[in-house]
Formats: structure tokens, sequence, C-alpha cells
């Protein structure tokens, strides 16, 4: 589910610029604008960055890449960490299933049941078999999650993996070039402090922040490539049931919200115990009231001009006996 509307039923053509998609995952129509975004977010290699938050997951988006992956002959393996395989590939039909290939270290992380399904090294025991691959073709690595991975492995560690695996450009045996390596690492921002978050987004090739409204899903594109400028883009999209992508029209910029006109509005002045409006007399005595604090002009005269009649009061002093009244040594009268 991303952004509440994963169960809407598939658009119908021509609504308003939006995408049906056929049960087969195909599109009607023009398909142009719907791979727009599969395009430029899979057509780099390299580790991309998937960052979601609590309002906004992730994983529905990062399910939607495998499955045009796999659709695309890719070979698909994915790191499950975080759900079980039951649950991550619940969605998918049986043909997208049967390509892709599941590292289960959700039930078993460290192997402690000794079963043999899970590699003895844990999640980076496989993420290193994965470095020394030697089979051709292009390659995604989908890893569920790296932020399970960050709360268990070192993060030079697997910062220093993630390089070498999306770096990888041919065989540590001969100089016979493999494919292309993907790396699609889904990141719950929220849970790492900006070390770690700045640490991933280095190594990234591609990074996508989920955002969006009430009811749409933007997804904010970064994308590095080698020799040329970061570029940005937004796109605003929902995920159908069957994990395929439905480009939408965003909100207008700026467009100020219309209020409703059945709406009451409330005063939240009625139900006080005294009034904060003043009338216009009000107004006008509280303006010409001067205050006891304020030094008028008419104090001032008063104070410096007595006039006749009023009592002048003087001040008379008469040192007392212990008095000190030598000016040259003020302190006498201490012993010091």
């Amino acid at each position: 589910m991303v952004g509440g509307i994963m169960n809407a039923p598939p658009l119908s053509p021509g609504g308003g610029g939006l995408w049906a998609m056929t049960p087969s995952g195909g599109a009607r129509g023009d398909t142009g604008r719907k791979s727009e975004m599969m395009d430029s977010l899979l057509g780099l290699g390299g580790l991309m960055l998937l960052r979601d938050s609590v309002e906004w997951e992730g994983r529905s988006l990062l399910k939607a890449l495998i499955k045009k992956s796999a659709l695309s002959g890719e070979q698909v393996h994915i790191l499950g960490c975080e759900v079980s395989e039951e649950e991550f590939r619940e969605g998918f039909d049986s043909d997208i299933n049967n390509r892709l290939v599941y590292h289960d270290f959700f039930r078993d992380p460290l192997n402690w049941s000794k079963t043999g399904e899970t590699l003895p090294g844990g999640p980076l025991g496989a993420l290193t078999a994965m470095c020394k691959r030697t089979d051709p073709g292009p390659v995604t690595i989908a890893l569920d999650s790296l932020s399970w991975l960050l709360l268990h492995l070192p993060c030079t560690t697997l910062c220093q993996t993630l390089h070498a695996l999306s770096h990888q450009n041919s065989c540590p045996s001969d100089s016979s070039p493999v494919g292309q390596v993907r790396v699609l690492g889904l990141l719950h921002e929220e849970l790492h402090g900006p070390g770690p978050v700045g640490a991933l987004s280095s190594l990234a090739q591609t990074e996508v922040a989920l955002g969006g409204t009430m009811s749409q899903t933007s997804a904010h594109i970064l994308c590095r490539r080698p020799r040329q400028r970061p570029t940005h883009q937004t796109q605003w999209f929902c995920i159908l049931p069957d994990f395929s992508l439905d480009l939408q029209e965003g909100p207008p910029v700026d467009s100020p919200p219309h209020p409703d006109p059945h709406t009451l509005r409330v005063d939240p002045t009625t139900h006080l115990t005294f009034n904060l409006h003043l009338s216009k007399e009000e107004r006008e005595a509280r303006d010409s009231l001067t205050l006891p604090f304020q030094f008028s002009s008419e104090k001032q005269q008063a104070l410096l001009r007595p006039g006749p009649g009023q009592a002048t009061s003087h001040i008379f002093y008469e040192p007392d006996t212990y008095d000190d009244l030598d000016q040259e040594d003020p302190d006498d009268d201490l012993d010091i």
C-alpha cells in the first residue's frame, strides 16, 4: 500500500491522462509516460536508495521495480530480512515469483538452526558471494531492507560491501565482463542519524524520496550520472494491486485551498466571560488615557517648576560621631 491507495481499482483509459492496467500488467493506450518513471529509475546501474518514512512506505515501490526487472529478463536476487518470504512474495503472480531468487534471512538470520538453507556468513556473506559472481547478464539485487542491515552490521562494512557490489565490472577470474549490477536498497530514513544516511547517500547513483499529499504519492528522484550534473525530477503516481505503476498529474502549484461553503465558521470568542472587542468610544478613551508610568511634559514641568503655594523641601545633614569624613583615607574606620 502506498499513500493509502493500494486497493484502488484500476482506472479507466483516457481518465484524465491516467493509465488502466490489464490483469497481465500491460498498459492499454499510450505507455510512454507510464514507462518514463521506470526507465529513469532502472536506466542506471549501481545503488538506488529508496527512502521512505512512516507516512509513505516504500516496499510497494521496491516490489514494482523488482517486477519490472524480472519482466525485462534480468536475474533478480532478493535479500529478505525485514518481512517473511510469504509476505514479500504476496501480490506477485506465479511467473514473477518463479524468476525471483529469494535469500531468506528473516526466519534465521544467523543460521542458528544449522539447516544449511542460509549462507554461513549471514546477509553480509550473501552480499560478498554476490560480489564474486561470474554469471553473465544484468543482475538486480533488492535489499529489504538497508535499515535492518545497518542495525546489525557496522556502517563502514556495509558501505564497503555495497560499493564493491554496485561497482562490479568484471569477473575476478578473467577479463570477460559480467552484466550490469543494480542494487535496490530500501531505507527507513527516520530510524537513522545523519551519519549513516549521508554515507549511503554518497554511494547512491539514484535516490528516491517518497512523499506526497493526503491522497497522492510523489517520488522525488535524484540521478547522478558520471561526468554530468545531477538531475532532479518529481513523479506523482499510485501503485496498482499487481505492482504496476500508474502515473498521475500532480496537484496544481500554489493553489490555495477552497473552503467548503457548507462548513460553519465558529467564533472562538463566543463563550468568553469578557469582551475582546472595543467600541469607538472605548477605543478613544483608551487612547487618551495617561498611564501612571508615562513621564508626560505636564509632570516634568510640575517637578522642575513648583507653582505658588506648593511647599518646597530641603534636606539637612548632621554628621554622626563615627562618620568617616577623611577624604584621603575613606577606610580609616575599618582599622585596616
